[in-house]
């Protein structure tokens, strides 16, 4: 579904040029239910963007549903953002219209494609639990079911791919996990690809694979060791941790290590490492001093 190799974003800000992406490759199979995490600034929710047609990369490669991205005109992009993704922000004042109803919310975007609106949105707050309250306007609404009307929303013209930025930033514990298990479901009934950019732990340990990013490169990859329906089976007697985590390998072998591993190793010099094969294992030690 997604295909990014050698992905770079340079920012001009006056006579400034501030690097957002340095280089990262990423994909997703279709299908997948994945999450992307990181520090504020390490480049994950320009990246979001990009995959929703929002903005441009300055070099690199970028494929998502087998459309080239990098060789859109403008009027490629309002068609992609149309009909190929959906996007649900943390921002409720992004998704929603306030002076019209639920209903009306989500018949918006689907009249702009000419399809019959009302039946379609009724279809689609059913699928979010939300069809009792449709006729309601957003201030009637909590929090979680603005966010479940977001989502209902960025479904509305059939997407292949679901973004979210936060999507539960804005929500208590119990209704996170709400929002969390309708994506899964849409996942799991739909074959929906799901990618989401998210802070919360809790959230990210519940999906099958996490991306993290620093300094605007994939770092490392969390796969889940078992299912989720059977993690949660042996949740009441097994606290083992879900995920394993990898560190990623470029093309050209490079590989990121944390300041802290670093630090703690006794590695004074960041640029150097002593690269050593000992026992079919590849040893990294700091540099011999003088």
């Amino acid at each position: 579904m997604i295909h990014c190799e050698g992905l770079v974003k340079i920012y001009k800000a006056n006579e400034l040029e501030v690097f957002a992406l340095q280089g990262l490759d990423l994909h997703v199979e279709d299908g997948e239910l994945m999450a992307i995490i990181g520090n504020s600034g390490s480049g994950k929710s320009t990246l979001l963007n990009m995959l929703g047609g929002l903005d441009r990369p300055t070099a690199g490669s970028l494929t998502v549903d087998g459309k080239d991205l990098m060789k859109f005109k403008e009027r490629d992009f309002v068609k992609y953002k149309r009909e190929s993704v959906g996007f649900v922000w943390q921002n409720n004042a992004r998704n929603l219209i306030p002076y019209l109803t639920a209903q009306q919310n989500v018949e918006l975007p689907i009249l702009l494609n000419g399809r019959r609106k009302q039946q379609r949105a009724r279809e689609l707050l059913e699928a979010v639990g939300l069809t009792h309250r449709a006729h309601h306007k957003l201030q009637q609404l909590s929090g979680g079911e603005q966010q479940r009307v977001a989502i209902a929303i960025a479904l509305a013209n059939h997407p292949k791919l679901l973004l979210a930025d936060e999507p539960t930033g804005s929500v208590d514990t119990r209704m996170a996990a709400q929002i969390l298990e309708l994506f899964r479901t849409l996942n799991r009934e739909l074959g929906l690809t799901v990618v989401i950019v998210t802070h919360d732990p809790e959230l990210a340990r519940k999906v099958d694979r996490v991306v993290a990013i620093r300094d605007g490169k994939i770092s490392s990859e969390m796969l889940r060791r078992k299912s989720y329906m059977e993690e949660l089976a042996e949740l009441a007697e097994d606290e083992k941790e879900s995920h394993v985590e990898y560190a990623v390998l470029d093309k050209a072998g490079r590989l990121q290590v944390p300041h802290g591993y670093l630090e703690a190793a006794g590695f004074k010099d960041h640029r150097k490492a002593r690269v050593e094969l000992e026992n079919g294992r590849i040893m990294l030690s700091p540099p011999e001093e003088g």
